[in-house]
């Protein structure tokens, strides 16, 4: 039985309580086929970590975490994808004790290899936005190399937003992007990773939106969904399609007359349901891994606290619980 440091939460305690995160020594779950264990060298805080914490209490302390970068120390007994000395990413499973851990488990099959020329810390930054912002364009929204049209992006400064303006760069040349931002700051890193047009959806948003695209837009990215529905009504394209990355529910009837179609992204859903292919997450993972490594995209880290301990963590959350954080947050290094 190996046992490590953790840090989570079994109370609903706001941020500023030194009780809202603890730290205890807990049980490492014994390794199934594909698993592997990870010395975890960075984790980062995710607007998903903030939302368990405020969840249903627990009894026993819930690990939070779903971002990380280490090295694999042991690996199960079906493992083909690593060895021991591998030094990968991912972003791990809900349904599974998260990465605020020095030793963690997850599957091989929703882990890659981490970028050579990013620190621990940066490669910590992008697998849980990576995959959302992956799996939102070409997985929800289906679009290739080929699509052409323009692209409303509601949260362009996040996690997500910030590697989904580069994804849409880089793979997708043919699309142009509209970003919302609220301020001179947000635009600046809108443009910065991508997007060609910045509107600031606090102010006479959907005007603002047909000027650049008076036909309308033909695909809306939202981390923001809510109360906006009627207004993504207006500036969409009859047949047009929404992606929303946020919680419901929603009523979505303001867009039946269009003929919209309305996906929500979850990244977990493949590795909570062990679909059959759930390996597509460590080939993403690999793909960004190239794309960072030939310098095509970039890691989007905004801040950096050392070391991994309950301040900083407590810390960590409070920022991305203000919802006005550019980028990540990123911690590394166990104290």
């Amino acid at each position: 039985m190996t046992i490590t440091e953790a840090i989570g939460y079994n109370t609903n305690l706001p941020v500023t309580d030194p009780r809202s995160l603890l730290s205890a020594h807990t049980t490492v779950p014994e390794l199934g086929r594909h698993d592997l264990l990870v010395e975890t060298q960075a984790v980062s805080v995710n607007p998903v970590d903030v939302k368990l914490r405020a969840g249903t209490p627990t009894k026993n302390l819930r690990v939070l975490g779903f971002d990380a970068a280490g090295t694999v120390i042991q690996t199960g007994k079906s493992v083909t994808l690593f060895a021991p000395g591998d030094e990968i990413f991912y972003a791990g499973s809900i349904n599974r004790p998260g990465t605020n851990q020095r030793l963690h488990v997850v599957d091989e099959r929703i882990a890659g290899r981490k970028p050579r020329r990013l620190s621990f810390a940066d490669a910590a930054s992008l697998p849980l936005t990576a995959i959302t912002a992956w799996e939102s364009l070409f997985n929800r929204l289906s679009l290739n190399e080929k699509s052409s049209g323009t692209l409303l992006v509601v949260g362009a400064s996040g996690g997500v937003g910030s590697i989904l303006l580069q994804l849409v760069e880089t793979l997708l040349p043919e699309v142009k992007v509209i970003a919302t931002a609220s301020n001179q700051e947000k635009e600046t890193w809108a443009h910065k990773h991508g997007a060609e047009y910045a509107v600031n959806h606090r102010a006479n948003f959907v005007e603002q939106v047909l000027t650049i695209s008076p036909d309308g837009v033909d695909w809306i990215f939202t981390a923001h969904s809510e109360g906006e529905i009627e207004k993504y009504a207006e500036i969409i394209k009859p047949f047009g399609q929404i992606v929303a990355i946020d919680d419901g529910p929603r009523d979505v009837s303001p867009l039946k007359a269009k003929s919209i179609s309305w996906h929500w992204e979850l990244m977990f859903t493949r590795s909570l349901y062990q679909t059959p292919d759930m390996i597509e997450q460590h080939h993403l993972l690999n793909t960004v891994a190239d794309l960072v490594d030939s310098n095509k995209l970039h890691p989007t880290t905004s801040r950096t606290l050392t070391p991994i301990n309950l301040a900083n963590l407590r810390e960590a959350h409070r920022l991305v619980e203000t919802g006005r954080t550019v980028g990540k947050v990123v911690l590394h290094t166990w104290e």
